[in-house]
């Protein structure tokens, strides 16, 4: 018996492995590094910055929902606590100014019509369904921001050996703000043109270092390179029409035209802004309206924390008094 228990152990222990080094090997691969940012809400203990969150909104209205909604996320959501907090009559005002309609009904005579948003309304995008906005996009789909945050994350871009120390660090330091460091590296990672790359005697691209005279004719500019096997040439991925280049991007090429610029940004009632500041606030606000609970969580957490460790200590004591009769 407990000879099969140990094979048993020993196969799921080389499963594990396997998983965590393939994992590995595809991540090492060609996925993008996104350094990591300090975040008022990351740890175990951070919470969101409402400021943060309001300027944040303000850069999702004015910048990103001119493609995309937030269906998720409604309305009322944003007065209240633990969000941005706006006050309750400028909601009730933005809604019923909000350029996209709520369809409704039936009414009495059976038939849908279109109404002003109010408080229990969804944030709606511009586009009624997906065909509409996919022939207004030349085809590409503007994804619902709603959930962005979570369904996005960074890649991990050491060597394959390194990884599960990195999965452990990830769990030890209760990192879950990765799709806030993605989201930021997008927005600030679009580039005029890819990188230029030399082509050696064999066949092999070399990137081009930042500070060299690039002279066009002697390089190839590609979004991704594609090692060559068995001796062939690697090969140069170059950007396709329509295409934006982007280095966090996977691939590094995207539909999305640039929706910030270091000429381009939103500006604040202080009159402060910049691509760096809408991007963090932007991402900021994208994190919470996929994680709206994470204050009231958090705060919890530690209360439960604190209740265990009281309860604990006092069983531990009980435990002494109980026993110390028979000792």
């Amino acid at each position: 018996m407990m000879r099969a228990v140990n094979q048993s152990l020993g196969a799921a222990a080389l499963a594990i492995a396997l998983a965590l080094g393939s994992n590995a090997a595809l991540a090492s691969g060609d996925a993008p590094h996104i350094e990591r940012e300090t975040w008022s809400f990351g740890g175990f203990s951070g919470q969101y910055d409402r400021a943060q969150l309001q300027r944040g909104f303000q850069v999702y209205k004015d910048i990103c929902a001119n493609c995309h909604g937030l269906r998720r996320v409604f309305f009322r959501n944003l007065v209240q606590p633990g969000g941005p907090e706006f006050p309750e009559d400028a909601v009730k005002a933005l809604a019923a100014a909000w350029p996209n309609k709520i369809t409704d009904g039936p009414d009495d005579k059976g038939k849908m019509f279109e109404r002003t948003a109010k408080l229990f309304d969804p944030i709606l995008g511009p586009y009624k369904n997906d065909n509409e906005a996919r022939a207004n996009q030349n085809g590409a789909l503007p994804p619902d921001l709603s959930l962005i945050a979570k369904a996005r994350n960074v890649g991990y871009s050491g060597p394959f050996w390194a990884h599960p120390l990195s999965m452990l660090r990830d769990v030890v330091t209760s990192y879950q703000e990765g799709g806030a460091d993605y989201l930021h590296a997008l927005l600030t990672g679009y580039e005029d043109q890819p990188p230029a790359f030399k082509r050696d005697a064999e066949g092999r691209l070399h990137p081009v270092a930042a500070d060299e005279a690039v002279d066009e004719k002697a390089v190839e500019r590609c979004a991704s390179v594609t090692a060559g096997e068995e001796g062939k040439p690697d090969v140069c991925n170059k950007l396709q029409d329509g295409m934006m280049y982007n280095r966090a991007f996977p691939g590094h090429q995207i539909a999305m035209p640039q929706p910030l610029s270091k000429d381009g940004f939103v500006k604040y009632q202080d009159g402060t802004g910049s691509l760096e500041e809408n991007s963090r606030d932007v991402a900021a606000f994208l994190s919470w309206a996929g994680d709206p609970h994470l204050n009231d969580r958090k705060h919890t957490g530690w209360l439960v924390m604190i209740y265990l460790l009281i309860t604990t200590v006092l069983l531990f004591l009980a435990k002494k008094r109980l026993w110390s009769k028979l000792h």
